[in-house]
């Protein structure tokens, strides 16, 4: 499978976003500009730099390439002068992460399958990849990662690359199936933050 012209752009885009989540929490927890970017920093590219060594891409692109430390590094100034006017989102910790965590895990997923791993393979990795930045971030302010607690996110990451790989399987337009895919998973996210949704559990557990 050849590389996908829009898998720079998205994973950039990811980049900023995950930055600008990771950012917002610095704020909150009231750390000085030097935290701010160092948290949107390593939450920007952690998640690229896990799916590129298990895909054994090295070093990372993000490593390599300065345009992913700039993006979240632009990410962490942004919300540094900004951030009373992103507060105005409503929750605008939880709706960058959901927007950060469908373009990671369409990259990710689009990145394995130009690697010729099978979908199911492809999948997995897009979920690694769009879980990491947010675990790193959880972490680093000393908070249980989310992909830990809440039930319906690795799942709706799962859902939105499954979608792209399945369909990109079937020969169905990349491009389409990407921007989907990036959908579905946001929409999945925030709903089931809003509705309270689950994941099945045992019975009697």
């Amino acid at each position: 499978m050849p590389p996908l012209l829009f898998t720079d752009a998205f994973d950039l885009a990811g980049t900023f976003v995950f930055a600008l989540s990771g950012a917002m929490l610095a704020v909150r927890r009231q750390l000085d500009i030097f935290g701010v970017l160092v948290l949107a920093a390593a939450v920007g590219i952690a998640g690229g730099i896990l799916r590129d060594v298990l895909l054994g891409d090295t070093p990372p692109a993000a490593i390599r390439d300065t345009r992913y430390i700039l993006a979240a590094l632009a990410g962490g100034v942004v919300v540094f002068f900004a951030h009373p006017l992103i507060e105005r989102l409503g929750k605008p910790v939880m709706v960058l992460d959901a927007a950060g965590l469908g373009l990671f895990a369409i990259t990710g997923c689009a990145k394995a399958l130009t690697y010729e791993l099978t979908p199911l393979a492809a999948m997995l990795i897009g979920v690694l990849s769009a879980v990491g930045g947010g675990a790193l971030r959880d972490i680093l302010v000393a908070e249980v990662p989310r992909v830990l607690r809440e039930d319906v996110y690795a799942l709706a990451a799962l859902l939105g690359a499954g979608l792209f790989a399945i369909g990109v399987e079937l020969g169905g337009n990349e491009l389409a199936l990407a921007l989907a895919g990036i959908a579905l998973t946001v929409v999945v996210r925030v709903v089931s933050v809003q509705r309270g949704w689950h994941a099945p559990r045992a019975r009697g557990s």
